[in-house]
């Protein structure tokens, strides 16, 4: 019986490419084991919360150092006993003299923690608003549960909306239930960045009045790209943005004729 990787394998497979750089390769496969990790000084200083003045004991670890561990958790894909256990032996190495949040207090704080945004770290300047979503699938019980009381798998989806930049940072984000249409969490994406936009690019499906409508409060002076839908015709508007749309239609129909 073939081995489980040739089964899958088509016989007259072959492969397009032949990798002739070597030593390059190998180095690149070097690096992706290499691990740097170091703490900032404004980190040091906001690993504690500052006193909130309020009667009582006051919190022992803020928000930065619970979204610092959970990061490593997602990170190498650890559990919540094994991300305490490697943080604090980073924090060792480090000679870092800071408490490490145990499981329990990463399990609880995970619940209501704010990420922060870094949307104010981006630059200021015009920017290509790129808009798309993806789906989210929401994990039950498991099948040890399905199995041990006969229950049918829980099968839930989520939508996560998000706007990058051409460099693929996240401008703006939005989650929704997975019946939600995409082109209706524009204006909402739109809004989360006050910056200035350059160019608003995503796919047919946000071929819609009101999606360019949207634009056109948002960002006047944006340029548009959206390819039209195959049935789509000129509306003949003076808008400037709906002449973009015009004008994208009729160059569609010139080529195709």
């Amino acid at each position: 019986m073939a081995e489980p990787h040739k089964r899958r394998r088509h016989p007259k497979y072959r492969t397009k490419y032949r990798l002739r750089n070597w030593a390059e390769y190998e180095q690149s496969l070097r690096r992706r084991g290499d691990i740097t990790l170091w703490v900032t000084p404004e980190g040091v200083a906001a690993w504690k919360p500052s006193a909130n003045g309020k009667r009582g004991g006051q919190g022992v670890y803020s928000d930065l150092a619970i979204e610092t561990a959970l990061t490593l958790r997602l990170l190498f894909h650890l559990p919540l006993r094994q991300t305490e256990g490697f943080l604090r032996s980073i924090l060792k190495l480090m000679d870092l003299d800071l408490p490490c949040p145990d499981h329990t207090t990463l399990s609880r704080r995970n619940q209501t923690l704010e990420v922060r945004n870094q949307v104010a770290s981006l630059p200021s300047g015009p920017v290509s608003f790129v808009v798309d979503s993806t789906g989210l699938k929401v994990c039950g019980q498991g099948e040890w549960h399905c199995k041990k009381h006969g229950k049918r798998k829980r099968r839930k989806w989520k939508k996560l909306h998000i706007g990058v930049d051409a460099a693929g940072w996240i401008l703006a984000s939005k989650m929704t239930d997975g019946y939600e249409q995409d082109p209706g969490q524009v204006p909402e994406l739109l809004s989360q960045y006050a910056g200035r936009i350059e160019t608003v690019v995503a796919d047919g499906i946000y071929d819609r009045a009101d999606v360019y409508e949207a634009i056109q409060t948002h960002s006047p002076d944006a340029i548009i790209v959206i390819p039209p839908r195959k049935d789509a015709v000129t509306s003949g508007s003076a808008d400037d943005l709906i002449s973009q749309r015009d004008d994208h239609i009729e160059r569609i129909q010139n080529e195709a004729d």
